[in-house]
């Protein structure tokens, strides 16, 4: 996070991106997916309409359950707002990719416990019935504990990394309203 430093060019861009939307935010309806492909269906199609002014909200991502922003680029955007979206784009993809990687590991490593305690109880992954064999919720209480114990200092850099970026994204932001207040000043007293 060193191209977050108070002052750089990524810090500012960060903040500038995120007073940059305007005039609102436009959720996507969810279209549904083909599970023939399942490479193809971990990123989302969504793609907003060519004459939006807004920015859009698309479907969860499947891999990090957060929903991916796309944002409007105004064809009269200013460096600062520029810098505010880049910034805003940076750490929407930051923040993707942790919680892709997060929620791969959270199952990897659920799997494999209820695996070994059913292995250890001697029963078998499907119940006579054909199920899938579940463990109870004290039996899974232990999972939740030692993982989030283990990452914890991961979520620790995690929250404070994420706390720095929206710091930055609110600082642009009130940089990009002021730029705005002072041009419609300008532009009120050349007319008058």
């Amino acid at each position: 996070l060193a191209a977050l430093r108070p002052g750089s060019r990524a810090l500012r861009r960060l903040l500038c991106r995120s007073f940059s939307g305007g005039g609102g935010v436009r959720l996507a309806r969810e279209r549904p997916t083909d599970h023939r492909d399942a490479a193809s269906s971990r990123v989302s199609r969504f793609c907003p309409p060519r004459q939006s002014c807004h920015d859009w909200i698309g479907p969860p991502d499947k891999c990090s359950n957060l929903r991916p922003v796309h944002f409007h680029i105004p064809e009269n955007e200013s460096p600062l707002e520029q810098r505010l979206r880049e910034l805003r784009q940076e750490t929407q993809e930051w923040n993707q990719q942790f919680w892709a990687k997060q929620n791969l590991s959270f199952n990897k490593e659920k799997e494999e416990f209820i695996y070994s305690r059913l292995q250890a109880k001697g029963a078998g992954l499907r119940t006579e019935s054909g199920q899938r064999a579940t463990l109870d919720a004290e039996e899974m209480a232990d999972f939740y504990k030692d993982f989030l114990s283990k990452n914890f200092q991961k979520h620790m850099r995690y929250n404070r990394d994420w706390y720095k970026r929206n710091f930055a994204i609110t600082f642009f932001m009130g940089k990009v309203v002021l730029e705005r207040m002072w041009s419609k000043l300008r532009q009120k007293k050349t007319s008058s």
